[in-house]
């Protein structure tokens, strides 16, 4: 397979399992979905998406164990070592795959504009609001108090 002039390598956490992509990547996004929430354990995921044939194993594809949600006809791989998410593909994409952006310490020629399933974000995700340092933290940040509204008596 002819590989192009450059590639960004990424890893899961423990190193098992390692792959490459041609950069620029197609794409990259934000995923607010419950599905993606919950693979990753956190607010949202950003993923990377290419072209299956820009996509290559260099280590570990028989680390993976991999979850088939039959209803939203998606699979998620994961490293079975550390459990670390590393590919998620839709049956509708057959010729994609998407990566969690955050396996990558390098740049992937592409960065997230993009936000899916905003209609499903958790209502604990920060959004933006104003941040001011906590006192006697150093590097910890917090949201400012919010002003409580008063319902007027009737």
């Amino acid at each position: 397979m002819k590989k192009s002039a450059v590639q960004s390598e990424g890893q899961c956490v423990c190193g098992a399992v390692r792959f490459e992509i041609d950069v620029p990547a197609v794409w990259a996004w934000h995923d607010h979905g419950e599905a993606s929430r919950r693979a990753q354990g956190c607010a949202y995921a950003t993923y990377v998406g290419t072209w299956k044939s820009r996509f290559r194993w260099l280590q570990g594809e028989d680390e993976l164990t991999r979850y088939e949600d039959e209803a939203n006809r998606t699979t998620r791989s994961f490293c079975r070592r550390c459990g670390a998410p590393v590919a998620y593909e839709k049956a509708r994409s057959p010729r994609f795959i998407n990566i969690p952006r955050s396996l990558f310490p390098e740049r992937t020629g592409r960065e997230p504009r993009y936000h899916m399933n905003l209609t499903e974000r958790a209502d604990w995700t920060y959004w933006g609001e104003p941040l001011s340092p906590l006192k006697g933290y150093p590097g910890v940040m917090r949201e400012r108090p919010r002003k409580r509204r008063l319902d007027p008596v009737e």
